[in-house]
């Protein structure tokens, strides 16, 4: 696992030993004051990104979650996904995580977001021993990953869809989306009716009623809209675009060509 200088230096590890480890091999450097241990098995090369996620968890105090489109794609949904998503992990954290963090070597490109922007109560626990609370509980899931069964905070899929909505139109296309929503059929409309009533952002849930309308899924039908707050005025998101007068958004006049 990746840890810092003063995980260490709490465990013992003054600076003279690990100039010491590092210089005779027993601590690899991977940026300014971040080590890990060498396994000798392993091939050379940036780390596995959950390493990284799993230590900040676990050791460093520094909640940090798999959101959005990752967090899709690890549940099943990857034939959904474009294959330009599989170079990229999304993380959610409550606050800004240490700037080492972007100068450790892993094997795909992290794109960080914070956790209680898009949510009200999306706050994520203090430490991987500290449990959820009850509203975020509902939210996400715990994963197993690598040979010791170390555990990923993963955003459930009624969660990452409004996380990834909140990508449109910047990072994330209509097309893509609606594609990834055509395969959400077995969503759980009471986890959405909560996230919908804790989500802040008026744009996220315009798009998410929008995309729901378009393919109909059965649980569709049981969520209450009316306590949903949709907002007031209109929401520009395409230019040229048309406005769809339910929502008051502007979407792409021809969806199904791939925009």
């Amino acid at each position: 696992m990746v840890v810092d200088a003063a995980w260490l230096e709490e465990q013992g590890v003054s600076r003279q030993l690990r100039r010491k480890y590092v210089r005779h091999g027993w601590l690899l450097l991977l940026a300014r004051g971040v080590y890990r241990r060498p396994s000798a098995s392993e091939l050379p090369g940036p780390l596995p990104w959950q390493e990284l996620v799993v230590s900040l968890n676990r050791f460093l105090h520094a909640p940090t979650s798999v959101g959005g489109r990752t967090a899709l794609e690890l549940q099943g949904f990857s034939h959904y996904v474009t294959a330009s998503g599989s170079r990229e992990a999304h993380l959610y954290s409550n606050k800004n995580l240490p700037k080492w963090v972007s100068h450790v070597p892993v094997d795909t490109r992290l794109l960080f977001h914070s956790a209680t922007r898009l949510f009200r109560h999306g706050a994520l626990p203090a430490g991987d021993k500290e449990p959820l609370s009850a509203s975020t509980e509902a939210t996400v899931t715990q994963k197993p990953w690598g040979q010791q069964n170390w555990t990923l905070t993963v955003s459930t899929p009624e969660r990452a869809i409004l996380e990834l909505l909140d990508e449109v139109p910047k990072r994330e296309t209509f097309h893509q989306v609606d594609v990834l929503m055509e395969g959400l059929r077995n969503l759980s409309p009471k986890r959405l009716q909560s996230l919908l009533a804790d989500c802040k952002n008026v744009k996220v849930k315009r798009l998410f009623f929008w995309f729901a309308d378009r393919h109909n899924h059965s649980w569709l039908q049981k969520i209450d809209r009316s306590v949903v707050d949709l907002g007031k005025g209109k929401r520009m998101l395409v230019r040229g675009g048309k406005l769809d007068p339910k929502y008051n958004i502007t979407v792409p006049e021809d969806l199904d060509g791939g925009v």
